[in-house]
């Protein structure tokens, strides 16, 4: 029987420390503040908004929503871009993609200032995370992953670690965080051949591949701690990761749940590099 390595502790661990944060900012008159951006009324990005305002109303932080339609132009999109990097009111930012089509996602990337990027989306952002260096912010998701290996004591020095995945979101720069903390890291993807016998090698497996219940027993061996970073909507309504969860359970020693794992400790993430952008901006 694996340990569940549940979100909600370690966003309730999150959450205290950031309190104290946000009291000492707020006691030297300085309000940290959120800005969104959303084109349109994806029902994704919906419900992500709500997640977000929920835990920013929840510890006081305030939030400007910048809405503009979904075949908004890019020049629209870059005079928002622009209005939110010279407001100094505003912390931070988070804008949804993926961006509609007509819209060049590199140009708005390149738009966005690094310092006020907290959801590590931009080049400068992501160049900090692959050099180590403290430009922008990691991307939400990656960090999450490791804040849970921290909080449940799963130190990934020295550990051989598999990230199945390689975008830009999450396994690449997790691949690189995981190597900043002294882990051997294979970053594996769904053309890897004979992808389950890479995985049993590992004592660490991050599945972030992006495909529902791609990885099922034949990818998993006693002692082994599992993160799994994606959720799907199933046919029947219920959510799943990348992992067969009622197959990987009874076989390794630690694994995040579906719901419940790492997307519980994500909103933490964004509010924590908030309050370090708000931080940051008043030294």
């Amino acid at each position: 029987m694996a340990q569940i390595l549940k979100g909600k502790e370690v966003a309730e661990a999150l959450v205290e420390t950031m309190k104290k944060d946000l009291e000492a900012l707020k006691a030297g008159g300085l309000a940290p503040t959120l800005g969104i951006i959303r084109l349109g009324e994806r029902d994704d990005d919906l419900s992500y908004e709500r997640g977000v305002k929920k835990r920013c109303d929840s510890a006081g932080i305030a939030v400007r929503q910048y809405v503009l339609p979904a075949d908004a132009s890019q020049a629209q999109l870059l005079d928002v871009v622009r209005e939110v990097n010279n407001d100094r009111g505003l912390h931070g930012v988070l804008l949804f993609r993926p961006l509609p089509r007509h819209i060049d996602d590199a140009v708005i990337r390149g738009a966005l200032l690094p310092e006020k990027d907290i959801d590590g989306i931009t080049d400068g952002s992501l160049a900090g995370v692959f050099a180590n260096i403290s430009l922008g912010f990691p991307p939400c998701t990656a960090e999450a992953c490791m804040a849970i290996l921290a909080h449940y004591g799963i130190d990934p020095a020295g550990k051989r670690v598999t990230v199945v995945g390689r975008s830009l979101v999450i396994g690449r720069p997790l691949a690189m965080m995981l190597m900043h903390k002294n882990a051997t890291v294979t970053i594996a993807h769904t053309k890897t051949r004979d992808l389950p016998s890479v995985t049993r090698e590992a004592e660490i497996v991050v599945a972030a591949a992006g495909v529902p219940e791609i990885a099922g027993a034949e990818y998993f061996r006693e002692g082994q701690v599992v993160i799994d970073v994606g959720i799907h909507v199933k046919e029947d309504g219920s959510l799943c990761g990348d992992v067969k969860f009622s197959e990987a359970e009874p076989l390794v020693k630690a694994i995040t749940p579906v719901p419940g794992g790492v997307g519980t400790v994500t909103t933490c993430v964004i509010l924590r590099h908030l309050i370090e952008a708000a931080r940051k901006a008043a030294v």
